[in-house]
């Protein structure tokens, strides 16, 4: 009897062990699903090749988890090229100059629009047979037309938001929907620096996110750092107001990375940070969530547009071997229900289909945020001279925060220096 009894325990246990492998397979298999994982290793026979230029991180991890259901019916192969922001725009900018390029679709971040147009980067999407549908939000295709024709499309919504801390913000006798102003900011991170945290936490490492984090704080001033004709509008009293409270409000916590800043203000460390929707997946019990900017510098003050776009835009290279293929592809990752189904991932689609979607809502509360951000949004100016912009801007901010130039001579430099670029164009 203990034998049988012992047999039958083995042949249990054994069937249990091959129970728990085979669930083990099919977890690993449905969290392939969607992630990308499943796509084929490399071409197969009789597969077209299209090469493709993204930005790095969950913008191209997104892209990615779409591609296996378009590559297996068109007999099509995309080679994944990966780059973080300076190095994509340097090699989309370097491709344009040869004869045969070595990219098919790239991603593009906005600010780069005129000088791209301007040298030739882009083709024609609209001497393609593409047009951008009205389930986008409106403010964000800005950005994506030259003379009447399309030549970006609105991928994913970056735009920066205020990520803060729930724990931090409710012990300084605020809720989210009581931040009205920035004084509310204020307030919040001198209380919590005053109770041994850090309060504001911004990124000082390099000119780009200098000033990128800056500009929520200057357009709630009423101040931009362009007219409409491009000429620098730096040395006034908009600019240099805004630039007094920045320097009060980061005085309340310090500089970091994105991961650290993101870290901080999850794990109740730091209270408040300009952050993206991309770095940060808000769940129902997070302790961070986010916000958009509501442009009003006190609770008298004017409301102003201040959430700005990091949006990263879909285009074709003007010199693409197969257009045609291309576009087939930009239109399939620009299908609004292929976008819906990157939001599990990390996608935030430029579209009200997805961010105003009742399902999605409920399970990822924090998208109304980033709609109302988009709808708001500010595109960084449509200069060809961005970059060098920045890099003038952004060293003279860093001066002014280290304490080596007060803000008044600080404003002054960068003024004349950055007539003297444009000048020069």
């Amino acid at each position: 009897m203990g034998e049988r009894t012992s047999e039958n325990r083995g042949r249990f246990l054994a069937k249990r062990f091959i129970l728990v492998i085979l669930a083990c397979l099919l977890a690993c298999c449905f969290s392939a699903c969607g992630s990308g994982s499943n796509r084929k290793k490399g071409p197969e026979t009789g597969d077209r090749i299209l090469k493709l230029a993204l930005r790095e991180g969950t913008y191209a991890d997104v892209i990615v988890s779409c591609l296996d259901k378009f590559e297996r019916e068109n007999h099509i192969y995309c080679e994944i090229y990966e780059y973080n922001e300076d190095e994509l725009h340097s090699r989309v900018a370097t491709n344009a100059l040869k004869n045969k390029g070595e990219f098919d679709l790239c991603m593009v971040d906005g600010s780069w629009m005129s000088e791209f147009i301007a040298n030739g980067v882009l083709a024609n999407l609209s001497d393609l047979g593409y047009e951008l549908d009205n389930d986008i939000i409106p403010a964000t295709t800005a950005v994506s037309y030259h003379d009447g024709d399309v030549y970006l499309a609105p991928y994913f919504g970056n735009v920066t938001v205020l990520l803060y801390n729930k724990i931090l913000v409710h012990a300084a006798g605020y809720e989210k929907e009581d931040i009205n102003d920035l004084n509310d900011i204020m307030e919040i991170c001198l209380d919590a620096k005053e109770h041994k945290s850090r309060g504001f936490m911004y990124r000082g490492d390099t000119e780009n996110n200098i000033v990128v984090d800056f500009l929520p704080i200057l357009l709630s001033f009423g101040g931009w750092v362009v007219d409409e004709d491009g000429n620098p509008t730096i040395d006034n009293d908009k600019f240099r107001e805004a630039v007094n409270y920045y320097l009060k409000l980061i005085d309340t916590g310090e500089s970091a990375g994105k991961d650290d800043l993101v870290m901080a203000i999850a794990n109740g460390g730091a209270a408040m940070g300009v952050g993206w929707p991309g770095w940060y997946m808000v769940k129902k019990n997070s302790s961070a969530d986010y916000m958009a900017f509501t442009g009003k510098a006190t609770d008298e003050s004017t409301a102003y547009n201040a959430n700005v776009y990091g949006i990263w835009t879909l285009g074709i290279a003007g010199n693409s071997p197969d257009k045609e293929l291309a576009i087939e592809l930009l239109e399939y990752l620009m299908d609004s229900s292929v976008q819906k189904s990157t939001i599990d991932i990390g996608g935030v689609p430029c579209r009200y289909s997805s961010l105003r979607d009742r399902e999605i809502l409920e399970k990822y509360p924090q998208y109304a945020a980033v709609c109302d951000a988009l709808e708001t949004g500010v595109y960084r100016p449509f200069i060809q001279n961005w970059t060098e912009f920045y890099t003038i801007l952004g060293n003279y901010l860093r001066d002014i925060i280290k304490g080596d130039l007060t803000a008044e001579e600080g404003l002054k430099r960068a003024q004349k220096d950055l007539e003297a670029l444009k000048a020069a164009q």
